[in-house]
């Protein structure tokens, strides 16, 4: 069903194009939508720009690729790379592209949900649209202040309706509270009676749409409570007790954005997709700790994600990963030549072709995610109502492994076989946190989300990375903990960004921490 959305969201596409201005430039965010007020306008169309905006944007991938290939995926050791631009891997700051998510995230994904809510609101005509708006609104900024820390979130993409044309940088602490409470109430109140939402490129056009964005809304609820969980732990406790029952409950449940097998604008977005091309089809490859990690488990999903050669070998044995922080400069210790054990840069695995087909998914959230976040949640406090953590981290795990599917037939693995690796590696209480967190790593790995797996790593420190050395990098080689606020924000919003720039404990810097992120 979800191919059958490809029509409409091309048509979401030429409309928010209508709207959206170049994405680095702010007075344009706050014009007037007189071309699609709700006398004249379908607003599912707003949501199917949204969620596709959300997979990566409409001028190729400019902030995903940037945003979560050159750094978020390289700086967790999920992927590796000798290639000189790709910062990311060396801690090395590209200013341009650590702010490219925030240039294009407001604009493209934030705009068009904030121009949903508002037109929905009150109208019983879209009653399950605009509590499916208000979900998809706090999932897109979450990324943001994920990324950032301190953003503009409660008059973010309103300049038209509020008249605040130059937005305060909210407190972290304020967003998370705004965010639970948006999450949780829009997720009560969706009802199976009322409106099934035609412009829903997640779920749209099955029986029990509705159903999946309330169990869609609980996951994402448990996902935002468990970022607090060395921050403010009550708080995150008495969230996940809301959750138990209600999150997703099977990979039944998964909620990804199937692409256009053409390739084609507007759906040559797809941040996999710069990876067909060079230098990035050589020289970006599964970084060496992400495959060590399946090797040492002898990991069924060894022989899915990765291949080598020209031949595009999948077979288990043969994948090697590539180690982070060498390069292509020909000098000894950093070319990648002086790697340990070096056999050449084609025997090392890239994603394989499952991943890079042009109509491969991108998965937005998954059951896999909330098994596995509710087993750390079980792990770490006793919680109302909840299974044994080794429930949860079974279920996960299974889950991971045998999500697949939706990239290609083929990636399938089998419910036996996934059951076999859990009998060979059962849940060890006594190391939990970190069984639990190293599989959730490897399951955004898995899933191409690396802005997840960052965030999920800042929460725990799992799995314990060894940080690369690199000469000139911009963090006294540790692991970056957040992207510095765009300059751009001093030109176009100078008062309310050198408040936010100052504030950041740490700095403004790639070491400086977001909120959630305690020491």
């Amino acid at each position: 069903m979800k191919n059958s959305f490809i029509k409409s969201i091309g048509l979401g596409v030429i409309i928010l194009f209508l709207y959206s201005s170049c994405t680095k430039k702010f007075d344009k965010l706050n014009t007037d939508p007189t071309a699609y007020n709700p006398t004249n306008f379908e607003p599912n169309y707003l949501l199917t720009s949204a969620q596709l905006a959300y997979t990566g944007s409409f001028d190729f991938s400019y902030e995903t690729w940037r945003g979560n290939l050159i750094y978020s995926s390289t700086l967790m050791q999920q992927l590796s790379t000798v290639i000189g631009y790709w910062a990311g891997d060396k801690y090395i700051l590209n200013a341009n592209y650590t702010a490219a998510y925030w240039q294009v995230a407001y604009p493209e994904q934030v705009k068009p949900i904030a121009d949903l809510v508002k037109l929905t609101e009150g109208n019983a005509k879209y009653k399950n649209l605009y509590q499916i708006a208000r979900i998809m609104r706090a999932m897109i900024l979450q990324r943001i202040t994920d990324l950032y820390g301190d953003i503009p979130y409660k008059n973010a993409g309103l300049g038209y309706y509020s008249g605040v044309y130059f937005p305060a940088y909210d407190k972290q602490q304020e967003i998370y509270a705004d965010i639970l409470k948006e999450i949780e109430d829009a997720s009560v109140k969706l009802d199976a009676n009322a409106d099934k939402p035609t412009g829903d490129a997640f779920y749209g056009g099955q029986p029990d749409q509705i159903e999946k964005w309330r169990r869609f809304g609980y996951t994402l609820l448990l996902r935002a409570a468990m970022r607090l969980s060395k921050v403010d732990a009550a708080t995150a406790q008495a969230t996940v007790a809301k959750c138990i029952g209600k999150t997703m409950q099977s990979n039944g449940d998964n909620a990804f954005l199937k692409h256009d097998p053409t390739g084609g604008r507007p759906t040559v977005n797809r941040n996999f997709q710069v990876l067909l091309g060079q230098p990035e089809a050589d020289y970006v490859k599964w970084s060496a700790t992400l495959i060590n990690i399946l090797k040492g488990d002898a990991d069924p999903r060894l022989g899915v994600i990765g291949q080598v050669g020209a031949s595009g070998d999948k077979t288990a044995a043969n994948q090697k990963g590539m180690p982070n922080g060498y390069d292509l400069s020909g000098v000894a210790g950093r070319d990648i030549s002086s790697a340990p054990g070096y056999t050449g840069v084609a025997n090392y695995s890239k994603p394989s072709s499952y991943f890079t087909k042009l109509d491969a998914p991108t998965f937005i959230l998954t059951y896999a995610e909330s098994q596995l976040l509710l087993a750390d949640a079980a792990a770490r406090w006793t919680i109302p109502g909840a299974s044994p953590a080794a429930t949860y981290y079974n279920s996960g795990v299974k889950a991971a492994i045998t999500f697949m599917g939706p990239y290609d037939p083929a990636a399938v693995i089998s419910d036996a076989t996934a059951d076999a690796f859990l009998l060979a590696h059962p849940y060890v209480p006594a190391t939990g946190l970190t069984q639990i967190n190293t599989q959730y790593f490897v399951h955004t790995a898995t899933m191409f989300d690396f802005y997840e797996g960052w965030s999920n790593w800042r929460r725990t420190a799992l799995p314990a990375l060894t940080p690369v050395v690199y000469p000139g990098n911009a963090t006294n080689g540790t692991i970056p903990r957040r992207f510095p606020y765009p300059l751009a924000e001093s030109n176009t919003n100078p008062t309310n960004y050198k408040t936010a720039h100052d504030a950041v404990p740490g700095g403004d810097n790639m070491t400086g921490r977001v909120w959630w992120d305690k020491p």
